[in-house]
């Protein structure tokens, strides 16, 4: 068996898409575009790359991009009060704060402070509950990508048997809410579980967000499977030269693809999602602000 690749680049063009032409729709209603502020603190190499990645894409779709950028030694308060003023500003409809943030700053309390209905990252404490809750809301987007690509895969996904590797706040928790929102049946797996390689081979769908590299290994998949990995991870690359480093994820890919029915690449899997699911809150975060329904182009 030689597994499907799932093309997160296909599907998130197409999402981008979308969320441009609705964003286009609404323009016409609004007056303005859709506007999306993310705010990056610091310096970090790998949050430079994705903040530009989220402008670019923003800005493409059509849509207005605020960029704030502060240094990292700027205090907890003054982030606060970047993050309240954008609350208040009503050209604003969604507010996205980079994660990691310094290790001085406090990130619970940057994210309380997140007018819920501008949460286009979906991890407030009000969006939490209602993902929770199964009330409608913006969801966290790069859970929300996995579920949108493994239902591209298999279809329907009632009655799946889903393992969940990983269990923040981020991605692991939010991700198992939603997979059971379409009637799956789903296993939080974690450091302390038991047997993890025997979990993972009654999984119909697995979700792999550890942040380990390569830790899923190939025979640990149920043949057909679809494998979802979220992990981005860096490591050493010699055979490209002195000091090259090559990005894998947290599944053994090569492995895997042999026992998988479907499997994400990295990169190019989920990562390309998680923007696309952050232009398309945006636009619904800009509808409902307005009082509207959610545009049908989405």
């Amino acid at each position: 068996m030689s597994a499907t690749l799932i093309d997160g680049k296909a599907v998130a063009a197409e999402i981008d898409a979308r969320a441009g032409q609705a964003g286009a729709g609404l323009a016409r209603t609004l007056g303005r575009a859709p506007c999306l502020a993310v705010v990056l603190i610091g310096d970090d190499p790998a949050s430079d790359v994705y903040v530009r990645s989220k402008v670019r894409r923003t800005e493409a779709a059509g849509m207005t991009s605020i960029e704030i950028r502060r240094p990292a030694d700027i205090s907890q308060a003054e982030v606060v009060e970047i993050v309240r003023g954008l609350n208040i500003d009503d050209t604003v409809d969604g507010i996205l704060v980079q994660m990691p943030l310094p290790g001085h700053i406090d990130a619970n309390a940057v994210l309380a402070v997140i007018e819920p209905g501008k949460d286009v990252d979906g991890l407030t404490e009000a969006s939490a509950g209602r993902l929770l809750l199964g009330k409608p809301g913006l969801r966290p987007c790069t859970p929300a990508g996995c579920v949108l690509l493994a239902e591209r895969a298999m279809g329907s996904l009632s009655g799946k048997s889903v393992v969940v590797i990983g269990r923040s706040i981020l991605v692991g928790k939010p991700a198992a809410m939603l997979f059971l929102e379409q009637n799956a049946t789903v296993t939080i797996a974690h450091s302390r579980t038991h047997d993890l390689p025997a979990l993972v081979r009654t999984a119909d769908i697995v979700v792999a967000a550890v942040g380990r590299p390569e830790m899923v290994r190939g025979d640990w998949i149920k043949p057909g499977a679809c494998v979802l990995d979220v992990g981005i991870n860096r490591i050493d690359a010699p055979e490209r030269g002195e000091g090259r480093t090559r990005l894998v994820g947290d599944v053994a890919f090569d492995e895997a693809v042999g026992h998988a029915g479907w499997i994400t690449p990295v990169p190019g899997g989920i990562g390309p999602m998680t923007i696309a699911m952050l232009l398309r809150n945006t636009v619904l975060a800009a509808a409902s602000r307005a009082g509207l329904a959610p545009p049908e182009e989405l």
